[in-house]
């Protein structure tokens, strides 16, 4: 698309890029005086809205952190939540004394890289889909993407070419494709699809679709309260509220059962949710049969101590039946494989 832009000329907006390495306003250096001509009390002031940054900053790293390193991603090597957060410390103060953009956690960014990484298997037969076989664990591509945003400095009379619109579209991409397998997205389809065409979910086996549109419905409804604070002039309280969050979380107790926000709130994949059903279900099956074993066991046993009495009335079978469709329990009972057999048992003792 870069290449056709520039070939034929499309008067697209492009990408603004500097012409030189250098700071952007010529009346600063590469390092910025922390306090500058303002007075010392602003230093005092910086606090409040500091706090709430910090707070944003901690929960984007550490629930991306969390993201990356979920148990359905099979990673081998451990995590590193303690190093990743001081290393974005230290890259914050660099980046705030020279006066660049903070470098935080890109959730976007980083699911799409593990998602670019997953290795799965060939498939065998026709129709047969692929299985999930981990993620391919390395250090060169995180290496070699920081390198080339490092190098892009020095390219700026190449990307002064490349359009906005197709910036846009690798970003929508992006976004869209981070979607698939997130459980409120899935949820919020279901609006719209009718019962018999909804998907095999676990939640929708165990939650009933009413609870399940409520739950949906709290959390749009908080999304779009995020949202709007966060284009606002308010957005220095965005911070504030998303730890509010929690106590809405906390709130729902009371609307929803454990058992019900154990499937909705997405403690775990959908993928090992129903792996564990079917555990509970086996589980069940095999007490079950556990008992029917037990209870056989302990009639088989009434029978032998029953057998072995010598005061064993058998009943005989009657030869004066007028009535065809009259029916003798004994006569009947007498005829019937376990009682010859008990019958044996007695003769022989």
């Amino acid at each position: 698309m870069v290449l056709l832009d520039f070939v034929v000329g499309i008067p697209s907006p492009k990408l603004h890029v500097p012409h030189a390495f250098k700071p952007t306003r010529d009346d600063r250096g590469w390092f910025i005086n922390p306090i500058g001509p303002n007075p010392w009390w602003t230093v005092l002031a910086a606090l409040v809205p500091a706090l709430l940054c910090t707070i944003l900053i901690f929960m984007d790293q550490q629930i991306s952190a969390v993201i990356v390193n979920r148990k359905e991603h099979k990673l081998k090597k451990g995590c590193g939540y303690h190093l990743d957060l001081f290393m974005v410390a230290v890259m914050l103060g660099v980046c705030s004394v020279m006066g660049l953009p903070w470098f935080v956690a890109a959730t976007v960014l980083s699911i799409t890289h593990v998602n670019s990484l997953k290795v799965e298997s060939d498939c065998s037969a026709p129709g047969e889909q692929p299985k999930f076989l981990g993620i391919r664990e390395q250090r060169v591509t995180g290496l070699l993407i920081f390198v080339l945003m490092g190098c892009s400095v020095f390219f700026t009379s190449v990307l002064k070419f490349i359009p906005m619109p197709v910036l846009y579209g690798i970003f929508l991409y992006m976004g869209v494709s981070s979607l698939r397998g997130i459980q409120f997205f899935d949820r919020l389809k279901l609006f719209w699809m009718p019962a018999k065409h909804q998907p095999d979910f676990i939640y929708l086996q165990h939650v009933p679709l009413r609870k399940v549109h409520f739950f949906t419905a709290i959390q749009l409804i908080c999304l779009v309260l995020l949202w709007t604070i966060k284009v606002s002039r308010a957005a220095i309280i965005f911070p504030m509220m998303v730890l509010a969050l929690v106590f809405v979380r906390k709130a729902m107790d009371f609307c929803f059962s454990k058992r019900e926000l154990s499937f909705l709130d997405d403690l775990m994949p959908e993928r090992k949710k129903k792996l564990d059903d079917g555990r509970n279900e086996a589980g069940e099956e095999e007490e079950e049969s556990q008992k029917a074993m037990e209870a056989a066991a302990a009639a088989s046993s009434v029978q032998l101590s029953v057998g072995k009495t010598s005061d064993l009335e058998i009943p005989k079978q009657s030869s004066d039946r007028t009535d065809p469709s009259e029916i003798i329990i004994l006569d009947e009972m007498s005829q019937t494989p376990v009682w010859k057999a008990l019958t044996l048992k007695t003769e022989t003792l």
